[in-house]
């Protein structure tokens, strides 16, 4: 399991670990069942605290994506993609609501917003064909 840790990400080391561990669990590379490094075997291997990989596999448990058992580890669980997915919306519909803030502060308009989006998605798309 390949995990990158970046510090120009603006984003906290467990929440790029969280991520991470998510997409592959979404994209199946990782299966229910499957064995995740021990906390400490990952802080490790990230160098990084062992309290920073405790929070990705706590927030990550939370969220349904894995099961830990004391002096066992941590494992894949069987995940409801209909309910990640409604998860997703949720997280997104809120990131969409700050967007619209922050256009009508600046006057920004719906054709320009959606112009951007556009713009945006399709660079997305290029990238992850490549």
């Amino acid at each position: 399991m390949d995990i990158i840790i970046t510090n120009s990400s603006g984003k906290p080391i467990y929440e790029q670990i969280e991520d991470q561990i998510k997409a592959l669990i979404m994209s199946g590379e990782l299966t229910e069942g499957t064995a995740l490094p021990s906390m400490r075997l990952l802080a490790k291997e990230l160098r990084i605290s062992i309290i920073t990989t405790k929070r990705a596999y706590e927030d990550l448990e939370r969220d349904g994506y894995i099961e830990s058992y004391t002096g066992k580890g941590s494992f894949v669980k069987g995940v409801n993609h209909e309910m990640v997915k409604e998860n997703a919306m949720f997280e997104i519909e809120d990131l969409m609501e700050q967007i619209l803030d922050k256009a009508g502060q600046a006057r920004v308009s719906y054709e320009e917003l959606l112009e951007r989006f556009r713009i945006l998605y399709e660079e997305k798309e290029k990238q992850d064909n490549e």
